[in-house]
């Protein structure tokens, strides 16, 4: 079964970092555009960082700008979401996500629905 799993999340002090792990199984992530999403509670999920690294489009949401950034190791079939300068409102459920032949943009504003998503992992900045 194919699916990407999320690991990494937890409680952070303001400013600190993390870092959030996602995993694929059964499809090579590198041939998929991928990108990382967040949900705060009684809000819309928003796309944060997504890049289509074939088609060499990146999406970067203006809250996150500086402060977060995407990776991914391919021999081990992985993506990251590196986070700093976190503060109280980065509090969310984080998301993973990949798409095949999806434009960067049309993945994180929810144009294009991801074709596997992550189960979400929970991040809260809080001292």
């Amino acid at each position: 079964q194919s699916q990407v799993v999320e690991s990494g999340g937890g409680l952070v002090q303001p400013g600190g970092s993390l870092r959030l792990s996602c995993t694929a199984s059964g499809f090579t992530l590198d041939d998929y555009t991928i990108g990382w999403f967040r949900q705060a509670p009684g809000k819309e999920r928003e796309g944060l960082l997504c890049i289509n690294r074939i088609a060499g489009n990146r999406y970067s949401a203006d809250s996150v700008k500086g402060r977060f950034t995407i990776s991914r190791d391919n021999a081990k079939n992985t993506q990251y979401l590196q986070m700093n300068s976190l503060q109280p409102e980065d509090t969310a459920v984080y998301y993973c996500a990949a798409a095949q032949y999806a434009a960067a943009q049309a993945m994180c504003r929810l144009k294009r629905e991801p074709d596997y998503w992550g189960q979400g992992t929970q991040v809260t900045v809080s001292s």
